[in-house]
């Protein structure tokens, strides 16, 4: 990349790849064909169909328009709000149904993770969870695979939770066994005001009710990422500046203790601001969005830190996604602007953008 000698300018090479002028998206992915995947969130704007696929420039109903209808908040044959989609090791997406419009209390059968096979683009398995691990305040956020471990592969998915309780959720993709990790952590709970006070657009962030005192911003465990050889899961809060770290062994292992579980987790440090998505390359390089700068950051595998790419146009990068192009893709999606965070008024301006950038590296495929 060629760097601007001008302090403070854009820098690095960013390219547009599809404009939305309807609702914000959050979750890309790209399959190993090219093959590119978008959710979008029920958070308030009209979402005709919470998954699509991008096809020749239109915004396409994914699977179907059928599995875009759901019948209530408790559908387990539809998809009710989805907050990510993530092709795996396989080459197959899987969406995760936060089963949660509007952020209201989830119902057993709402929240779930949904396999696509991208040979057929049928539905080939709904994984559903119990109430003790998608409980009514939970908020199921993105997820990483690991297709080496158990049958069929192990899933690890961030409970981003403002209202309750913050964890790892486990799934073993064979039984559709799950449960939670991490519950209540430290490391998986937003920082207070005290420690952290989230700025961008050169405006603290908070939420800033239309009647009524700002308040701190409380989503807990969001972006997650596996390292390149799956050792250890990453990690971060939204509202902290800290990530951290786990050994995937002791998290995939139901017979290891909450406690031992606990105490192989590292704080991984300060990366100089807040992050929505985390994502890795088969380099063994970790990707952080950083929202307070309109940037995508990452840290090598020597411990340093550099700037991939930054630019204005960065307004909110949430969610990343490597593809075999050699190229990382983000969304931006303005989600600070949202009327919840503006005093009752949404200042987002559409069209919100799908960009990439290329790093030269691919996807990480934790495969047999």
């Amino acid at each position: 990349m060629t760097r601007t000698e001008v302090a403070g300018a854009a820098f690095g090479d960013l390219e547009l790849v599809h404009a939305f002028t309807g609702p914000m998206p959050t979750g890309v992915s790209v399959s190993h064909t090219g093959r590119i995947f978008v959710n979008f969130p029920k958070w308030g704007d009209e979402v005709p169909a919470t998954v699509v696929e991008l096809r020749d420039g239109a915004e396409v109903p994914f699977p179907d328009q059928a599995w875009n209808e759901p019948s209530g908040d408790d559908d387990t044959g539809a998809l009710v709000s989805v907050q990510s989609v993530v092709v795996d090791p396989a080459d197959r997406l899987w969406i995760l149904d936060t089963g949660s419009p509007m952020f209201r209390p989830t119902r057993p059968g709402g929240p779930k993770l949904v396999r696509v096979d991208l040979d057929t683009d049928a539905v080939a398995q709904v994984i559903t969870f119990p109430a003790d691990v998608a409980l009514p305040s939970t908020y199921l956020n993105d997820v990483r695979f690991d297709l080496r471990r158990g049958e069929a592969g192990i899933a690890y998915i961030t409970d981003s939770s403002d209202s309750g309780p913050n964890g790892l959720i486990v799934v073993d993709l064979s039984s559709g066994v799950s449960w939670r990790r991490l519950h209540e952590h430290p490391s998986t709970k937003a920082e207070p005001l005290s420690a952290f006070r989230p700025v961008v657009e050169g405006r603290p962030f908070l939420e800033r009710p239309a009647d009524g005192d700002p308040k701190p911003v409380t989503m807990g465990c969001d972006g997650i990422a596996l390292a390149a050889d799956g050792a250890r899961l990453y990690y971060c809060p939204l509202a902290s500046r800290r990530w951290y770290s786990v050994a995937a062994d002791a998290l995939a292992d139901r017979a290891v203790s909450d406690d031992e579980v606990a105490a192989t987790v590292v704080d991984e440090g300060d990366k100089g601001g807040g992050s929505d998505g985390l994502e890795t390359d088969d380099a063994g390089r970790l990707y952080l969005t950083s929202y307070e700068h309109d940037a995508v950051l990452r840290r090598n595998p020597d411990g340093q830190f550099e700037t991939v790419v930054h630019d204005p146009r960065l307004l909110w990068p949430d969610t990343m996604s490597i593809a075999n192009d050699g190229r990382l893709y983000v969304t931006a999606n303005q989600l600070h602007r949202q009327a919840k965070y503006q005093r009752g008024q949404d200042l987002r301006r559409k069209p919100y953008a799908l960009f990439r950038t290329r790093i030269d590296a691919g996807p990480v495929l934790l495969r047999p």
